[in-house]
């Protein structure tokens, strides 16, 4: 695997936060709050959301954009929490797990450069929420979380809001989903302290893994699959839950 730390997606030098993590740096940084005069609906809330958190700061990706107009993230979190959903910040889902900062959300996706007719796999469901985005975008999203409460969860809600095109597998997600490669993407929502390798076998030629790594410090990653290798490139600074399971064993 080639190293390159300055990274295919350099432009995007701030410090992006999520899964947890409350953002610092630059003032396009700082979590931007939806304020609820700005908008009387759900649907309006979306737009501002994409309009001021994730277009402002570089997302162009007009399937991206769309997708998360889409999605209705109020529906991954809880009632309690749900006048938040439109907020630039993580938020609690339980089992010590969070729902990524839109943001995060839809550079990761566009990180990915999937084609149109895309087969996904996601390490790490959580809520569903990036798994429905993803699911907007492509033909088939394969998902994998460990926790079993929130794999349940997450099935039935993303059976409810009609997204017949996402699977949800129980398990550790350590080593993919290799019954369904090649992929044309894989996209990870934890952070192992290395890139797994099976995801990377899993990949399709041309595909691409977008994966946080790290322990104390972490960056994006994101990983190209070539037809004698891969290639490693680092973007943005990142804080994202640890990758439990086998990937804590350093297998």
């Amino acid at each position: 695997m080639a190293f390159n730390s300055r990274g295919w997606l350099g432009w995007a030098c701030l410090l992006a936060v999520a899964c947890g993590a409350s953002s610092s740096g630059p003032d396009r940084g700082r979590p931007i709050r939806v304020e609820m005069q700005d908008a009387s609906s759900a649907e309006q809330k979306r737009r501002l959301m994409v309009e001021r958190q994730i277009a402002a700061r570089g997302v162009v990706d007009p399937r991206v954009l769309g997708a998360m107009r889409a999605v209705p993230r109020d529906r991954f979190v809880s009632a309690s929490l749900a006048s938040q959903a439109y907020d630039d910040t993580p938020l609690p889902i339980g089992h010590d797990q969070t729902i990524s900062q839109p943001y995060i959300v839809a550079y990761m996706t566009e990180a990915l450069g999937l084609p149109d007719d895309a087969r996904v796999l996601e390490i790490g469901t959580g809520s569903g929420y990036q798994a429905a985005v993803l699911a907007e975008i492509s033909d088939e999203v394969f998902t994998i979380e460990i926790v079993p409460a929130l794999a349940e969860r997450s099935t039935a809600l993303l059976d409810e809001l009609g997204y017949d095109n996402v699977r949800v597998r129980q398990g550790d997600g350590y080593r993919g989903w290799p019954d369904e490669a090649p992929f044309d993407g894989i996209l990870a929502t934890a952070a192992p302290d290395h890139v797994p390798p099976a995801l990377v076998e899993q990949l399709a030629v041309g595909a691409r893994l977008v994966i946080p790594v790290g322990q104390q410090a972490q960056a994006m990653t994101v990983v190209t699959k070539t037809s004698d290798g891969s290639t490693i490139e680092t973007t943005i600074p990142v804080r994202f839950v640890p990758m439990t399971g086998e990937a804590r064993e350093g297998r």
